[in-house]
């Protein structure tokens, strides 16, 4: 099959991330909030917003709630009404979903069930991928279900450690699923990755702490459970480190 031009997409959490990736020369965004808990559901508002601002494709991610795959029925009820609430917007490019059964397999009747909800949006499988017993079967499962890509670090920590298996995923794929590394993916990383697997395209955040703008510290709150400094701290995508390690993604090859 033909192979797709190959693209770099950043996870940001909203609406200043997408503006900063976009800046710095993404793709495509994955648009997300709490990425401390790597990724939830953005709200409406923020989607909203985002297409007012975006000048590239952005692909919004469906997960409830932090912690595994493994979805209650209201939770995945919860998950089909925010891919209608995204397909009604019209503009949205695609949705990042990910399902698995108790014993790591891909939950293949929920995967066909948000596909066909979400089309004609794009559907990408994110690292919950990372977390099944099995990837070769995984992958038959998402191809079968007709995902569009899957986001994976080779069921490693990071894409350097999950190098072979995401060799092998390219070479399962065939061009049937597009095969999208992550994983500790930096401007020192990013390049050795690309040459090594051939990947279709990449992904990571680029995420850097700034200190609050509050002039006011309550000294005796921790808002939901967190120590105090976090909550006069702000994460934000860092736009140099997007621009750096998308030119050394580019000039692997």
């Amino acid at each position: 099959m033909r192979k797709s031009p190959f693209k770099i997409e950043i996870c940001v959490e909203g609406t200043d991330g997408l503006i900063a990736a976009q800046n710095a020369g993404a793709d495509r965004v994955e648009l997300c909030a709490s990425l401390i808990e790597g990724g939830l559901t953005p709200s409406l508002g923020v989607v909203r917003e985002a297409l007012q601002v975006a000048t590239i494709p952005f692909h919004v991610i469906i997960r409830p709630r932090g912690g595994d795959f493994l979805y209650s029925e209201v939770e995945f009820n919860s998950m089909l009404a925010d891919i209608a609430a995204l397909r009604e917007m019209g503009n949205v490019a695609g949705v990042v979903i990910g399902c698995l059964t108790s014993d790591g397999r891909i939950d293949e009747e929920r995967t066909a069930a948000l596909v066909a909800a979400a089309r004609p949006m794009a559907v990408t499988c994110h690292r919950a991928f990372d977390m099944t017993a099995e990837y070769r079967a995984a992958l038959e499962a998402l191809i079968a279900c007709g995902v569009d890509r899957v986001l994976t670090s080779g069921q490693r920590d990071t894409a350097i450690e999950g190098s072979e298996i995401l060799k092998d995923c390219m070479a399962i794929a065939d061009g049937r699923i597009v095969i999208m590394a992550c994983g500790g993916l930096d401007a020192d990383t990013i390049a050795q990755v690309r040459r090594e697997t051939g990947v279709d395209e990449m992904h990571f955040a680029a995420l850097k702490t700034l200190k609050s703008g509050m002039t006011f510290r309550n000294p005796h709150v921790g808002m939901g459970g967190t120590a105090i400094e976090r909550e006069y701290e702000v994460t934000v995508t860092d736009t140099e480190a997007v621009r750096a390690t998308i030119a050394a993604a580019r000039g692997a090859l």
